[in-house]
C-alpha cells in the first residue's frame, strides 16, 4: 500500500470512529538503510567480544543457583530501555539488539536447566510476547511474534522433539495448537480498538500476529515434510517427513484437517460475497476433501484465507507458499501407494479444472473482453509458477541425466530381503551391507539434518567394500565417498527398493549387485541390478 492510500485509510478510519481522534501514520526512519547496516554490522562486531568477556566475568554465576534469574533479566530490561529511548546513539541503539539475544539466552539457560522443557518453552513464550509488545521496532516484533509461535509449539509437543516419532503426530499436534492460540492473539487484536492505547497494542499486535503466522505456516510444512522433486535437486538435505500420516492419533489429525479447511472456506465466503456461488462451492469441497491426506493442509489454508480476506497479501503468499508445499509433500507419504496418490491429484486436478471450463464457458463474452487491470499480472504471476516448476522438474532430471552419463559405475553387493510389496506391486527390496555404525540410533533421520557418507574401497572390477563412515579425512587412494539415504528409520544407500514389471520376479531374483552412478561428492543413483558375474539381467 502506497504511503498516500495508507493516509487516506487512517483519515477514514479517524471519520469512521474506527480509530481514535489525532491518529496518524507513523514516520518512517529517514536514516538511509546502508548506514544503518554497517552501523548494525559494526555493533553486532563489537558485542561478540564484550559478550565473551561477560561470560568469563561471570560464567561461575551463570552456571550455578540464581545468575541466569539476574543477569537475563537485567540485560534484557536494559536491552529494552535502549530501544524504546528516541536520543540514543545508533550505535548505542544497534548494541541493544544482541543485548535481546544475551539476555533471553541467559534467561532460558537457567529455565531449561531448572524447569521441565515444556514448561520452560511456555514461560519463554510468554517472555517474548511481553518483550515483543514492549519494543517499538515492527521487524523485532516479527521476529519475537515467530519465535513465541515457536516455541509454544515446542511447548505443546507430547513426546520428544527429535525422536524418529515425533514427525508422526507430536510436530501436528504442536503446530495445531499454535495455530489455536494464534487465532486467539488475533481475536484480542480486532476486539482490542476502543482508546488510544488499545489500539497501539492492537498495532503491536499487528506485527507479532505476522511473526506468529509465518512460524506456524512454516512449521507445518517442515511438519509434511519435503515436497516434490526439491529432496532430489538438493541433494544433501534430509528427507525429513517420509509416511506422515498420523500414527497414534488416527483419523484425528486428517479430521482436523478437514474442519480447519471448512473454516477456510467459510471465512472466505464471508468476507467475500462474490465466493458465495455453487461452482465456488464446489471448488471448495474439492480442496476440503484433500485435506483428509494432508493433515497439514487444512490449518495452511485457514491462515491463507486470513491473510487474502484482510488483504495481508504478504502473508498469504507465504501462507499459499506452504499450502503448495504440503501438496506436493503427499508424493512422500509412503502410507499410500503411488498409485492412488496418484488418482488423488489427478482427480482433484480433473474436475477444478472442469469447473474452470465451465465457469469460463458461462462468463458473459463481453465481460471477458473487459478483462480488470491487474488481470495481465495475474496472467504473468501464473506463467512464472509455471516456470518455476517446469524448472524445478528439469533440474532434478538434468541433474539425474549427468549423473548417469559422468558417474562413476560402482556395485555394491546386495542382502537378502523379502522380495514383494502388497501395496506397491511387483518390486525387490534392497538391503546393503553397510557399516555398523551407519544404523545406529544417533544416525536417525530425524535427528540429522546433513546426510552422511560412507567411504568404499573399489576392486578392479568396480564392486565396493564399504569399510567406514566418512569422518573428513583424506580419502587413500582407490577409495571413494557413497552418501546416504534415510528410508524408514535407517540409512541406506539412494533406495531401499527396485520395481520392475508384473512377472518378472523370476528374472531378478538372480540379483547380486546394485550397481550405480557415483560423482566425486558421493551423490548417487541407482540405474540396475547385476547378477553373480556381474551381468546384466
Amino acid at each position: 500500500m502506497s504511503l498516500d492510500r495508507l493516509d487516506a485509510a487512517v483519515r477514514a478510519g479517524v471519520a469512521a470512529g474506527l480509530l481514535p481522534p489525532g491518529t496518524a501514520r507513523p514516520t518512517e526512519d529517514s536514516r538511509p538503510w546502508p548506514v544503518l547496516l554497517l552501523i548494525a554490522l559494526g555493533a553486532w562486531l563489537a558485542a561478540l567480544p564484550l559478550v565473551g568477556v561477560v561470560g568469563v566475568l561471570l560464567g561461575d554465576l551463570m552456571q550455578r543457583g540464581v545468575g541466569p534469574y539476574i543477569v537475563g533479566p537485567l540485560v534484557l530490561a536494559g536491552a529494552v530501555v535502549v530501544l524504546r529511548a528516541r536520543d540514543v546513539a545508533l550505535f548505542v541503539e544497534q548494541l541493544a539488539v544482541p543485548a535481546l539475544l544475551v539476555g533471553g539466552g541467559a534467561l532460558g539457560f537457567g529455565l531449561f536447566r531448572d524447569l521441565p522443557d515444556r514448561f520452560a518453552c511456555a514461560v519463554l513464550a510468554a517472555i517474548a510476547l511481553g518483550v515483543a509488545i514492549a519494543l517499538p521496532r515492527a521487524w523485532l516484533r516479527v521476529l519475537l511474534g515467530a519465535l513465541a509461535a515457536a516455541l509454544v509449539a515446542a511447548a505443546s509437543h507430547p513426546g520428544r522433539w527429535l525422536s524418529s516419532e515425533a514427525f508422526g503426530d507430536g510436530w501436528g499436534i504442536a503446530w495445531h495448537a499454535s495455530l489455536a492460540l494464534g487465532a486467539l492473539l488475533v481475536a484480542i487484536q480486532q476486539a482490542d480498538l476502543g482508546d488510544s492505547r488499545a489500539a497501539r497494542r492492537a498495532a503491536a499486535l499487528e506485527s507479532i500476529n505476522a511473526g506468529w503466522l509465518l512460524a506456524v505456516v512454516a512449521g507445518l510444512a517442515f511438519w509434511s515434510g519435503m515436497t516434490f522433486l526439491v529432496a532430489g535437486t538438493l541433494g544433501g538435505a534430509a528427507e525429513l517427513g517420509t509416511g506422515l500420516m498420523p500414527r497414534r492419533l488416527g483419523s484425528v489429525l486428517p479430521a482436523l484437517s478437514v474442519l480447519l479447511a471448512l473454516a477456510a472456506a467459510a471465512l472466505a465466503a464471508s468476507r467475500w460475497p462474490a465466493l458465495r456461488r455453487p461452482w465456488c462451492a464446489a471448488v471448495a469441497l474439492v480442496i476440503v476433501l484433500l485435506g483428509w491426506p494432508m493433515p497439514a493442509l487444512g490449518a495452511a489454508l485457514l491462515a491463507l484465507a486470513h491473510a487474502a480476506s484482510s488483504q495481508r497479501w504478504r502473508l498469504a503468499g507465504a501462507a499459499g507458499v506452504a499450502a503448495a508445499w504440503i501438496v506436493g509433500a503427499f508424493y512422500y507419504q509412503l502410507a499410500w501407494p503411488l498409485a492412488t496418490k496418484s488418482l488423488v491429484l489427478l482427480g482433484a486436478g480433473a474436475v477444478l479444472g472442469l469447473l474452470a471450463w465451465l465457469v469460463r464457458e458461462r462468463a458473459d463474452r463481453a465481460a471477458a473482453a473487459a478483462a480488470p487491470p491487474n488481470s495481465r499480472a495475474a496472467l504473468a504471476a501464473l506463467a512464472l509458477v509455471a516456470l518455476g516448476m517446469l524448472a524445478v522438474a528439469n533440474v532434478g532430471i538434468w541433474q539425474k541425466q549427468q549423473l548417469i552419463e559422468h558417474g562413476r559405475p560402482v556395485f555394491v553387493e546386495l542382502a537378502p530381503v523379502d522380495p514383494r510389496s502388497l501395496t506397491q506391486g511387483d518390486y525387490m527390496q534392497l538391503a546393503y551391507r553397510l557399516p555398523d555404525a551407519a544404523s545406529q540410533r544417533h544416525l536417525a533421520p530425524a535427528a540429522k539434518v546433513s546426510r552422511p557418507r560412507v567411504v568404499a574401497r573399489l576392486d578392479d572390477r568396480g564392486i565396493a567394500r564399504i569399510d567406514r563412515l566418512a569422518d573428513g579425512t583424506s580419502l587413500a587412494a582407490g577409495e571413494l565417498l557413497i552418501e546416504l539415504t534415510p528410508k524408514g528409520g535407517r540409512w541406506v544407500i539412494v533406495s531401499d527398493a527396485w520395481f520392475f514389471r508384473e512377472g518378472e520376479a523370476q528374472r531378478w531374483q538372480r540379483a547380486r549387485y546394485a550397481e550405480f552412478r557415483v560423482a566425486p561428492d558421493g551423490r548417487a543413483l541407482l540405474v540396475d541390478l547385476r547378477g553373480p558375474s556381474l551381468e546384466k539381467l
